[in-house]
Order: C-alpha cells, then structure tokens, then sequence
C-alpha cells in the first residue's frame, strides 16, 4: 500500500508561531506544510512566501478556499511559491475551469475542498471531469462541534474519483489511522498538531497510526457519554470561553476545593432553608447527575449539610450546587464529594415541603432547566443548555488545546502578550 501524506494545516493567526509550528510538525514527520485559511487571511499572501522561503524542498499548500477569480487567485498563490491551491468544491464550474487553467499553466496543482458541498460523491465526480486533481473530504469545525464526521463523509467517496482523496476535520492519531484504513491518500492534520505543547512528539504519534493502521474499530460513545467524557477533560474557563464569557454561576465557592462536577441538572426550588425539596431531589436524581438548588441566596440557614452529601455519593450523584449555605464542612470535605455553594453556617433549616422539583430555576444569576448540562471545578460553575451540550464541550477542547500550546510557548520564554500579538490585534 502506498504510504498515505500526512498534511499539517497551520490554521493560526501568526505568522512568527506558524513557522516554529511547522518546523517542529517537519521534524516529526509531516509530509505537507498548508498555509491555513485564517493564516493568509491574517498574513496576507506573504504567509505563502514566506512558508516557501523557510522550507524550499517542502510541498507547500495554500488554502485559499477560491470561490471566485479562480485564475486571479491560483495565479497569485503559485506566484507565491505554493505547490497545491485548495478552491471550494461547490464553486460554478466557470470558476473550477479558469482555476485548473491557471494551475496547469504554472504548473501547479488543485485540491478540490468538499466543505458544505450538497452531494459530495457527486460534486467530486463532476470535479474530477473538469481537470482538479485532488479531492477533499472536509467536515470544517463549527460543523464539527454539532457532531458531523469527516470520516464518514470520506465513506461515501469510495470508489466515486480516480484522483487522490484527502480528509480533514477534527482528526485525531486514532482517526488518522482509521483514515487510511478507509482509503485516504492524504490526511490534513490541524488542531492535533499545531495545538499541542509537543508538536513533534504528536506528529510522530499520528504518522506512525497513518503507517501501521490498527485494525480496531473506534468504539462509538451515546451522545450523552460523549459530551460528559469531554466536559471532564476541559475546566470551567475553557467552557465559558468556548461560550463567549456566558453560563458562569456567581459567588459560588467548592466546597471541597480540587473536585470535578459533571453533569445533568435536577433542578431544586426551596425557601430559606426549608430542606425538604433538596433533600427529596436525591431521590429523583439519577447517577451522574447535579441537583442545583435555589435557596434565593439566604445565607443565614443552610438547607443542605453532610448527611444529604453522603446520601448523594451513594446514589452515585455527580454533585451538588447551591445558591445558598451549607453547614457540616468538615464532614463534607472528608467525603472530597463535588458540592458548590454560598457560604457556610451552622444553622439548619426545617423540612416544610415548600418549593419544587425539576422547573426551570435562576441560581446565582444563571438560568437553568432540567436536563442542562452543570460541570464545575476550583474556578467556579458553568450552565451549559442541552441543546447546545455536544457543540461547546467540543468547543471547549479546541480552547484547551490552543492554550496548551501557548502555556508551552511561554515555558519556552515569550510572554502572553507576545504570543497573542495583543497590540496588533487590539480594536482600532
């Protein structure tokens, strides 16, 4: 089997930070340097230039996303020193044309991008008729936060094109491998990669999944598996983030300080320490969930305290959060069990059976609904809405990768401010 081309997308923002990247992802065997589409758009054509300049045997590949001005446009990236343009699939044949034109005329070739392309298999049949010489299976990221597969979509290719097929998309080692085992030519690495605090060492672990393919199909997760194994690897801030600054509840403190909280709400309306409606949510709640309680921010009476912690732990209960005080903290923190709250007193109220289960609350400023989706840690509590849950976890990976790889960089010397180039991207 011919070996398949590992491509690394330089999908940043900085042209200083892609080089290192690209030099660190060559070092750990990439096979083709791409010049990302939010890279030219920052850096302009001289990010292409510069690629060519900075590694003169590499292939170079400049993801233009050519909508328009096919030749304008594939004339100028070959001008620049690329190897490969990419031009946007569902582009009008005129445009295809005039760019498979410019390319043989500086002889240069295309890669065809599947991204948003209403019947792919189609589109790449009538592609690969017009001259482009290769096709890409793209599943692009704000589709991949809703749960749509590059893998899948690089299925329905098979046997469809002659041509070379690459994929792209949220590839990871595992999927790298499983790509080749499905018959990609060629497989474009972004995030992976040019996210990681080791860029060699994941470049060397994705080429060697490419080149000794396992045969072990990726077991599928339930939606809710999924999206609950993702939120516990981000924090609190990665989530808010991901959420544009959004969802965190305020004034609430962990009671057991380094606990991880995830998941579904069970949702508690009480008054003034009354603990009845709290304390007979454990028995609604079901395992891995949160009871949020709305104790309106009374401070001076605690509806919860440590024999209703330990009756959660035994349910299997994923925590506990309270717009109110708890009492019996010590006992509580011998039992490291995920319990947010106000503050901490003594008093405890009286069971009067006031209040409700499971209806929408407002807790510490944030709205909630039975079945959103509650994590929280050392830095506070998030309120994710369900409907959203899949989307911001895997939004909330991107923000923990990107970080890792800054936190790396400033180890090795820079500042934050230099890393994110602050004064040039301030508002004007």
């Amino acid at each position: 089997m011919k070996k398949a081309i590992l491509q690394v997308a330089l999908d940043l923002l900085e042209l200083k930070r892609a080089l290192q990247i690209a030099q660190e992802s060559v070092d750990g065997g990439a096979d083709w340097i791409e010049a990302g589409t939010p890279l030219i758009k920052s850096e302009g054509i001289q990010a292409v230039r510069t690629l060519r300049d900075r590694f003169p045997q590499a292939t170079i590949v400049a993801d233009m996303k050519v909508a328009d001005t096919g030749a304008i446009e594939v004339e100028m990236a070959a001008k620049a020193g690329a190897d490969i343009v990419c031009i946007l699939a569902d582009a009008d044949d005129a445009v295809v044309a005039d760019a498979v034109r410019a390319a043989r005329l500086y002889g240069i070739r295309l890669m065809a991008d599947l991204i948003n392309a209403d019947d792919p298999p189609a589109r790449a049949a009538r592609l690969e008729s017009l001259g482009v010489d290769m096709i890409c299976a793209h599943v692009g990221i704000d589709q991949q936060m809703t749960g749509k597969d590059s893998l899948a979509l690089l299925s329905t290719l098979a046997g469809k094109v002659r041509i070379p097929v690459a994929v792209a998309g949220g590839i990871d080692a595992e999927g790298a491998g499983e790509a080749v085992r499905r018959g990609a030519d060629i497989v474009i690495i972004g995030g992976w990669i040019v996210r990681s605090a080791d860029v060699t060492a994941s470049t060397r672990k994705i080429r060697a999944a490419m080149d000794t393919p396992s045969g072990t199909v990726r077991a599928k997760k339930s939606g809710d598996e999924e999206t609950r194994a993702v939120f516990l690897q981000v924090s609190s801030p990665n989530i808010s983030d991901a959420m544009h600054r959004k969802g965190a509840m305020a004034g609430l403190f962990s009671i057991c300080g380094n606990v991880k909280m995830v998941g579904r709400a069970v949702t508690v309306h009480t008054i003034a320490g009354d603990w009845a409606k709290p304390v007979e949510a454990i028995d609604v709640a079901g395992k891995n969930e949160v009871i949020v309680i709305n104790n309106d921010g009374v401070t001076d009476v605690a509806p919860w305290g440590e024999l209703a912690t330990r009756s959660c732990r035994t349910k299997g209960l994923a925590g506990v959060v309270i717009d109110g005080a708890v009492r019996d903290v010590d006992d509580i923190r011998a039992l490291k069990f995920p319990l947010f709250a106000r503050a901490v007193v003594p008093n405890a109220g009286e069971p009067k059976g006031f209040g409700e289960i499971n209806a929408e609350i407002r807790c510490a400023g944030q709205y909630v609904r039975p079945g959103d989706w509650i994590i929280g840690d050392e830095s506070g509590v998030v309120v994710v809405p369900q409907e959203r849950a899949y989307e911001i976890a895997r939004r909330a990976l991107e923000v923990k990768k990107n970080e890792e790889r800054i936190r790396e960089e400033i180890e090795r010397g820079s500042t934050l401010s230099v890393v994110a180039e602050l004064v040039k991207w301030e508002k004007k």
